[in-house]
């Protein structure tokens, strides 16, 4: 694999490839974010370098598919059951969707469950880099107290889906936020205890959508 390409990413440069992702959240502070995301990014660049935190390598692609689906999920908070006080990214790999949601809404107290040790140091980095209030949980969802509840538990390309969306279930007392590849009108693993909304399409992708389950 050849090198990351160097290319320098302004926060405007960054606010022109995020504008498809963005108009959903139009009174967020986004100099403050943008400029977060600067450095999210090169923290990113500089890490995937040395160990794997995300198979997409370039840096447009990265501020499209991880900050942009991952922001256009996070303004869909602001149409949720009421108050959104605390969010568990479930699966945080290099920290999508939660450390873009956590920048998008820092009124959200949110914990990046991450149980691969390379990632979740790196997300640790990124955490005290930025001044953030996020809690890094460096092991599996499962080992959690049981009474470790979350308003909403947020995912993205998790592996054993199934599985970890039934664990999920067990966590979130008011809804469920998947991003996904495909639309069905039914998620094996999740109780019937949720009702899924209509899929939401997102932006700039041919088969990606955001899925919200609530709790009935």
């Amino acid at each position: 694999m050849g090198p990351t390409p160097s290319v320098q990413m302004t926060p405007e440069t960054i606010a022109d490839l995020l504008q498809p992702y963005t108009a959903a959240a139009p009174e967020a502070d986004w100099p403050r974010i943008y400029a977060q995301l600067a450095e999210y990014l090169a923290l990113i660049l500089k890490w995937n370098a040395r160990t794997n935190l995300t198979a997409i390598r370039t840096p447009e692609e990265i501020v499209r598919r991880h900050f942009g689906e991952s922001l256009f999920a996070g303004a869909r908070l602001d149409a949720s059951l009421g108050a959104c006080p605390t969010l568990l990214d479930y699966g945080s790999g290099a920290g999508f969707p939660g450390l873009p949601i956590q920048l998008l809404r820092p009124d959200i107290q949110v914990t990046l469950a991450e149980s691969q040790g390379k990632k979740a140091a790196f997300l640790r980095e990124v955490v005290r880099t930025l001044a953030l209030p996020t809690e890094v949980w460096a092991a599996r969802v499962e080992s959690m107290p049981a009474s470790r509840q979350f308003h909403t538990v947020a995912m993205r390309a998790v592996d054993k889906m199934d599985a970890a969306i039934a664990e999920a279930a067990t966590r979130a007392t008011h809804q469920l936020l998947i991003l996904t590849t495909s639309a069905q009108p039914e998620i094996p693993g999740l109780s019937g205890h949720f009702r899924l909304d209509e899929p939401v399409p997102l932006p700039e992708s041919h088969a990606g959508v955001v899925l919200t389950a609530r709790r009935i």
